[in-house]
């Protein structure tokens, strides 16, 4: 049996929950010797290594990718400190609201002269499981080679798309970076809701669970159109129809929804400035 072959080498900077997410899809399937930064993360069987600090990572590490996971508002020092190990590195950043500016601008502090690729990216907590959905963005210069590392980077904890526009990115955050929080949301309520009705905690959360786990599988293997899919579950007259009527009400899930949705874009823009 051919094994496959190993991922790319990476910096991964910050190990929290998007950085460890995606770290142990990528243990799972084979990550070339890489360096982790993090303050908190348990050592890493050989060959990858846990540092705390720059100057704790090995002379001769040469990561293809650095891969920035650290939260937004303290990326600067960390880029200035990166700039002058790593002048022409290529980036991906995980970061919302970052633009690419921004981080060239934080980098240059650091080495006035360095010239990074920085590739963007919002991936999410899924990723973890292999079940992650990562939208990605790269700037012209970026080379098919750069592109494709860290498209193989995030295929390999799930699905990706391209978006064609850097702007487009806050978008993705706010749909799939984001949107696992809102299945979780829904799921909560499902579970309370059910509790209300006469049902025990443990059989309210076991339906809950069960069923968005069953609607998404749905939604990933099968072709249908999501309105389709939920007119198939709807009988005229019926039970799904009288819950519907509340639901899809104009002052309710449509106008929450994209209320909330544009209220993430927006805060990933104001993370931007």
């Amino acid at each position: 049996m051919t094994k496959s072959p190993l991922l790319p080498s990476i910096l991964l900077v910050g190990c929290g929950k998007m950085g460890g997410a995606m770290l142990e899809g990528w243990l799972a399937h084979g990550l070339a010797p890489s360096v982790i930064m993090d303050r908190h993360l348990p050592e890493l069987p050989a060959p990858h290594r846990v540092v705390r600090t720059l100057d704790a990572i090995p002379a001769e590490f040469k990561p293809d990718v650095i891969l920035l996971a650290v939260k937004p508002q303290k990326a600067n020092g960390v880029l200035a400190e990166l700039a002058p190990r790593f002048p022409n590195a290529t980036l991906l950043s995980v970061m919302a609201g970052r633009t690419i500016a921004s981080l060239l601008k934080a980098y240059r502090v650091g080495h006035a002269a360095a010239s990074p690729i920085i590739i963007r990216s919002m991936p999410n907590t899924p990723s973890a499981l292999g079940a992650g959905m990562s939208g990605l963005y790269a700037p012209p210069e970026a080379s098919e080679k750069q592109k494709k590392q860290c498209e193989q980077l995030l295929s390999a904890v799930g699905e990706t798309v391209w978006v064609a526009q850097e702007g487009l990115i806050d978008s993705v955050a706010a749909i799939s970076g984001s949107g696992p929080a809102y299945v979780f949301l829904l799921a909560e309520l499902l579970e309370q809701a059910g509790v209300e009705q006469g049902l025990d905690a443990k059989t309210a959360r076991t339906l809950a669970r069960g069923t968005i786990y069953g609607a998404g599988q749905m939604l990933h293997q099968l072709p249908t159109d999501a309105a389709e899919l939920r007119r198939n579950v709807t009988s005229p007259g019926g039970t799904t129809e009288a819950a519907l009527k509340v639901l899809m009400a104009s002052d309710a899930w449509p106008q929450a929804v994209s209320t909330a949705i544009s209220a993430a874009v927006n805060r990933a823009k104001e993370l931007a400035s």
